[in-house]
């Protein structure tokens, strides 16, 4: 006879390996190849926000709040005032207070408006709280507590005259939000596509194709090619600044294409060194090369010409780690970079190569 004790350790080791079996069992649909996820792993992909506010957590944030966010850690790529800068496009302008009470924004069909703000194309409040939250900042995604997600979308939206000074946005009040967007009028399913006339498949096909495998032609080949005298027809796009923020183009007095690094073997610069490899690796795994190029400025200025700019100075190296860690303002133009995260060894690495040269 068993013991009560005996039977219930027998039913807990029966459900431990029941609960194995059915692992065992849907990891076998590709033998050899991955595991069922759990619960926590779904959780942690399962973010998104629908624009029934489905997926939207608890929580809220301030106007007030909202600038304290923005000015520390959005303001350095977006503009103080939303209207972004010479790298990427403006957030906020050419909406009115008359395009929140229709909800169609007019300067969409103005062909003289000289561009188009996030604020004047966005439908949905849904997609701005999603994207904020799993894609910004750009060097620390989801690093955004849930409050200051609100906190960030209200004051943008605030900057666009949607919300007032005063207002909290919360889970509460998102749908009195979505109800004063600019263009939440402007998205449509009415057209053929899919799945058409409001998601009832009732659309008009755009494209009526029929199916042909006979007298088949030859594959084509695609290729394009801009004459120089095109390139820079109207002028070099990097000396032009558009209207409705600073965006800045291609510089088109010289001609496309990528360099090739020339190896030690050709006479030209060294072959790469496994500790410029482990720098330039270190830089990648903290995003410095999202922002700044080895050789070439991005947002920031290129690493080689911060070498050069420091070449002679004797603290250097203690300057240049404090700088990675803490940020710095006005020294490289009017985009500041904001304070990093990353460790203080990993910070000296890299300013050491800095110093050393910054070779590959």
């Amino acid at each position: 006879m068993f013991s009560c004790r005996e039977l219930r350790a027998w039913g807990v080791a029966a459900a431990a390996l029941l609960t194995a079996g059915a692992v065992w069992a849907q990891s076998t649909a590709f033998p050899g190849i991955g595991r069922a996820a759990t619960p926590k792993e779904v959780q942690a992909w399962d973010i998104d926000v629908r624009p029934d506010f489905k997926g939207l957590p608890k929580g809220a944030g301030s106007v007030a709040r909202g600038q304290v966010v923005w000015e520390a850690q959005c303001a350095s790529c977006h503009g103080v005032f939303g209207e972004s800068n010479e790298v990427f496009s403006p957030l906020v302008g050419g909406t009115t207070s008359a395009d929140i009470q229709t909800g169609r924004v007019a300067r969409l069909r103005d062909p003289s408006f000289p561009g188009r703000t996030t604020l004047m194309k966005v439908a949905t409040v849904s997609t701005l709280w999603d994207y904020i939250n799993r894609a910004m900042p750009w060097n620390a995604p989801k690093s955004l507590s849930t409050d200051d997600v609100y906190a960030v979308t209200a004051f943008l939206l605030n900057l666009g005259g949607v919300v007032p000074d005063n207002f909290t946005m919360s889970d509460a009040n998102v749908a009195e939000v979505q109800a004063r967007m600019p263009n939440r009028n402007g998205m449509t399913t009415d057209h053929g596509l899919w799945s058409g006339r409001s998601m009832g498949n009732g659309g008009k096909p755009d494209v009526r194709a029929t199916a042909c495998m006979t007298n088949c032609a030859t594959e084509p080949k695609v290729a394009s090619y801009l004459p120089d005298f095109a390139r820079n027809a109207h002028g070099n796009l990097s000396e032009q600044q558009r209207l409705v923020g600073a965006q800045i183009g291609a510089d088109t007095t010289r001609p496309p294409g990528n360099r090739v690094r020339p190896t030690a073997a050709a006479g030209g610069a060294p072959a790469p060194s496994a500790a410029g490899q482990a720098a330039v690796a270190l830089a990648r795994q903290h995003n410095c090369l999202a922002c700044h190029g080895v050789d070439n400025k991005i947002v920031g200025p290129g690493l080689r010409e911060v070498t050069r700019k420091y070449a002679g100075r004797e603290d250097a190296l203690a300057y240049l780690t404090s700088k990675i860690k803490a940020g710095s303002a006005g020294v490289w133009g009017a985009i500041p970079m904001p304070e990093q995260t990353l460790p203080d060894a990993d910070a000296r690495a890299i300013a050491k190569w800095l110093t050393d040269g910054a070779r590959p």
